[in-house]
């Protein structure tokens, strides 16, 4: 008996030694800096995918947002990216001014999510309530080629302005913007984020404010992907009126080496769990399962189309 019992401890052993091991398939996660919108939507991504996405390993990355996740999902070193729509078609067109030398032909599409408002908010002191007022002013226009930056840069140009006709141009993300403000060694900061952002929800808590309007004539002259839109009163501290602006698509995007099953999973797992999204940041609010999620300057992930067939959009 004593031997029956050792010969089938160690048969079941065997089985197990021979089983293959499951592979985990690991899903960086490339998102922004922290004081902006993509990182806590990233950080709400990681827990999502964890518990929905079998055997995946997810992980979260600050970057410097849109144009450096695009040439990283480009160089296979990220399997999902937030970016702005401006930057994704740039990248994927090749637009070399704008710092893509080729297209990035690898890029695809997960789902068109919410809008960019594109806030440019001055201390009160500075004067600055209008766009023409920014001339010789101090200006901060966000990381050096990322998307945030290629909006400045828009923006600016249908005011009839470039960075020449400002005081002082500083490149840096949000929150170091902020702080620079707050020490009055800036006049302004042009940032591209969800509403409510938590950077200049700080900077309003600190010091007085004028959120600065982009007219809608200003909008339609750039043309698409940007759009009219309205930062409401009482978005930030101080803000006491609707204020005109510019919005720009935000993406969810991957790369062509991503496997079908992986990509499907996790499409399904984002629109399954938008009040998740939603409680990370009020931004996600406007993510929605529609035929506008579908709408993108490169093409879908065939598991981002196999998810959109199921739900009957295409």
């Amino acid at each position: 008996m004593l031997r029956l019992k050792t010969l089938a401890v160690a048969a079941v052993v065997a089985a197990a030694v021979a089983l293959p091991a499951r592979a985990e398939t690991f899903v960086n996660i490339l998102t922004g800096g922290q004081a902006g919108v993509y990182y806590p939507l990233g950080v709400a991504l990681e827990k999502i995918f964890a518990a929905k996405v079998p055997d995946a390993r997810p992980s979260v990355q600050a970057t410097k947002a849109s144009v450096e996740n695009l040439n990283l999902l480009q160089a296979g070193r990220g399997e999902i990216a937030f970016t702005l729509g401006d930057s994704l078609r740039d990248a994927y067109a090749g637009n070399a001014e704008v710092g893509f030398a080729r297209p990035l032909d690898k890029l695809r599409t997960i789902a068109a999510i919410y809008p960019n408002f594109i806030q440019i908010v001055a201390s009160k002191e500075s004067g600055i309530t209008t766009l023409a007022d920014l001339k010789g002013k101090r200006l901060s226009v966000g990381a050096p080629a990322s998307g945030t930056e290629l909006n400045a840069r828009a923006v600016l140009g249908a005011a009839g302005l470039s960075y020449d006709d400002l005081g002082k141009v500083e490149y840096l993300p949000f929150a170091e913007s902020v702080e620079l403000m707050k020490n009055r060694q800036i006049d302004a900061t042009l940032q591209s984020a969800g509403l409510g952002v938590a950077s200049l929800r700080d900077l309003a808590n600190s010091v007085a404010i004028t959120v600065v309007e982009i007219p809608a004539d200003a909008v339609n002259s750039i043309g698409a992907p940007y759009a009219a839109g309205t930062i409401p009163a009482g978005t930030y501290q101080g803000q006491d009126a609707d204020i005109a602006t510019a919005t720009v698509i935000n993406y969810l995007v991957t790369h062509s080496d991503v496997p079908e099953e992986t990509v499907y999973a996790m499409t399904k797992s984002i629109f399954e769990s938008l009040p998740d999204l939603a409680a990370a940041h009020a931004a996600a609010n406007d993510i929605k399962l529609d035929a506008d999620a579908l709408v993108s300057p490169a093409p879908l992930h065939p598991g981002a189309e196999r998810y959109f067939k199921e739900q009957g959009l295409m």
